[in-house]
């Protein structure tokens, strides 16, 4: 099974400079937690969670609208390609802790999303005969994606 079997297509993106306040609608309207943030070629240079927000509106005291994306964006973005295994793309959710994986071109250009939501409910039980994504597989990676860590700040106290 390949990414592009179980990822969306076309996903709801944002801009660098789009305010906080617009993402935050954005977010609310598609019903998602996070959105890729492109460029104006459409290559992928960060991802926002609706987590971001409030961390950023937070920690700055500043109102949604006075913040863009790219002061709240990871800039560290874990990606797949359309054709890359499923098994091989659950392993990067699980290494790097992410619930959410844009799927980008060989240029870097945003083509879909993979989402782990997407893949609990496209996964099956092993019964004997091992589907391609089993309910083992995607709860494995869930595991690795939700091993409780303390924040750096609390772990040094």
């Amino acid at each position: 099974m390949r990414v592009q079997d179980v990822m969306r297509e076309a996903p709801k993106s944002c801009g660098p400079a789009t305010n906080l306040a617009a993402v935050t609608e954005q977010l609310w309207c598609c019903g998602c937690g996070a959105l890729p943030v492109v460029d104006a070629s459409g290559k992928v240079v960060g991802i926002i969670t609706d987590r971001d927000i409030c961390v950023a509106i937070g920690t700055r005291n500043r109102r949604p609208s006075e913040l863009a994306a790219e002061q709240a964006m990871s800039r560290q973005v874990a990606t797949c390609r359309c054709t890359d295994d499923i098994h091989e793309a659950l392993k990067v959710m699980r290494t790097r802790k992410v619930r959410r994986l844009p799927v980008v071109s060989d240029q870097g250009k945003l083509e879909g999303i993979l989402c782990i939501s997407d893949l609990i409910l496209d996964a099956r039980h092993n019964d004997g005969s091992r589907p391609e994504l089993s309910y083992e597989d995607v709860m494995g990676a869930l595991r690795a994606i939700y091993w409780h860590h303390l924040p750096p700040m609390v772990a040094t106290r």
